[in-house]
This record gives C-alpha cells, structure tokens and sequence, in this order.
C-alpha cells in the first residue's frame, strides 16, 4: 500500500464496498443466460421458473440486480416483485407477503394460497417474483417451495419465478416431486466460486476507479485473490479484505501525519 494523501483512502474504500457495479468481472456468461431467461419467459409472456444457486459472494444477486437494472425499461409493462426470505418470520410468510406487495387483502389460512392462484391465473401483465435466499423456505412437507414452483405451470399462469439460493441441491433434494411434471422442473443455473484470476480483475477494476498512483501494490491485490479464491472464492470476502488493508494503512498514515512536523515550520 502507498502513502497517499488522505482522500485517496476514502475513495478506495468506497469503491472496495459490495455495491452493484456496472459491470460484473467474470460474469458474462452468467449474465447473458438471466438476460434472456427474462427475454423468453417475461417479455415473451411465457410462465416459467429458474432456480439460481451458487455460494456467497459468487455474484448472485448482483448480477441480477444488475440484469434487473439494465432491463427496467423493457420489463415496465410487467409487475416485478423482489422478497428477500432471510427478511420473513416463516416460509409461509412468503404468501401476505406476496399478496401486499401485489396490491391484494391478505388472507389467512388456505384461502391465502387459493386467492394468489386465483390473481396468478386471471388476465393481467406477466408477474415476475424474485425469492433471495430461497433457502429459507424450506420446511417440513416442502409445500410453501412446491406451491410456488407449481404456480408457473398452472393453465393461463402469468408468473415468472427466480429463487436465490446457496445450495446447489436444493432443486433435488427439496423438490423432486417437480419433475414429475413434463415441464416442471425449474431452469437451472449455477455460480461458480470466483478463480484467483476473476478476483484479481474484480479488485483492480474497483481501485482502478480511484485517481492518482495505485492506491494498492499488484503483488498485494494477487496475494489476496489468491488467498480468497483457495479458501471460498468469495468476492465480498476479497473487498473486505482490501479494504481493511486500506483503513489499516490510513490509520498508520494519520498517525505519522500528526507526529510530523511539516517542512517550513508551517504549523
């Protein structure tokens, strides 16, 4: 790390941050399969469902905050509706949840699955439901993961499903009973861990954002991609790293600064 002057360490952490970027490193093809996953299925007004698994810090959600982003104008005649389950008291919660978010009087018991249906089913724009951390909506019958991803393929359905998940199993242990049905099964698409070479790209791209001389040595950044990348492949856990890296040095350079008498006896 280079002593700089003060500024250059708050941008690096800035841009060190978990934000979605412009463009995701390593992501490309990943991206391109969302992108017309939403082009066939919503705009095309085709039902369906795909289930997205990968690690943490693989780039699930940002890639699809990202395709979401970039699509806004396209998807505006469709109703889109983002629940993140971690958020949720219970997998049955989902449901109300679902009902206020589609403007619909939140039912109790049965009936709340049966008026979603109902809504599901009625003409109207393509519904487009996207379930971050899908993982939790796992419970004993599986019922709350199966009522979702039958709802797709109900007659005259209008809802497109994309379920965030950590585990790449899920599909198969939870929801067997899904391929029974001749287009049941769910799309699937996998993120794999970061390489030591994505991470790297990701972190030069992120500091190269900050002005002036390299704020981190090359060396520094490979050592950390190559440390991450071994151990989870995780790109938050990268930034993370980096950016303690810099609060580390900030600190060490504030500390000098103060003890510093400056040139020319200026006080």
């Amino acid at each position: 790390l280079a002593p700089h002057a003060g500024t250059c360490y708050q941008q690096a952490k800035q841009v060190l941050h978990a934000a979605v970027p412009d463009r995701l490193q390593g992501r490309e093809r990943e991206t391109g399969i969302l992108r017309q996953f939403l082009q066939e299925h919503v705009l095309g007004k085709r039902p369906g469902s795909l289930y997205v698994s990968g690690a943490p810090g693989t780039g699930k959600t940002a890639c699809l905050s990202r395709v979401l982003l970039d699509c806004k104008d396209k998807l505006a005649g469709s109703k889109t509706v983002v629940l993140n389950c971690m958020a949720l008291g219970s997998p049955q919660s989902v449901f109300p949840a679902l009902a206020q978010q589609l403007g619909l009087p939140v039912a109790a018991g049965r009936e709340r699955v049966r008026s979603l249906e109902k809504h599901l089913t009625a003409r109207g724009p393509m519904v487009l439901l996207v379930l971050d951390e899908l993982d939790q909506l796992e419970s004993k019958g599986q019922d709350v993961l199966y009522t979702l991803f039958e709802w797709p393929q109900l007659p005259s359905s209008r809802l497109v499903l994309v379920g965030l998940a950590n585990a790449l199993d899920l599909t198969d242990r939870s929801l067997a009973r899904l391929r029974a049905h001749p287009a049941g099964s769910p799309q699937l698409l996998h993120f794999p861990p970061y390489t030591k070479e994505q991470l790297t790209r990701i972190l030069q791209e992120r500091l190269g954002q900050v002005a002036g001389d390299p704020v981190m040595d090359s060396a520094a950044l490979q050592f950390c991609a190559r440390k991450v990348s071994a151990v989870s492949g995780d790109a938050r856990k990268a930034l993370d790293v980096c950016r303690r890296a810099v609060e580390v040095v900030e600190l060490e350079v504030r500390g000098q600064t103060l003890l510093k008498p400056l040139p020319g006896g200026e006080s």
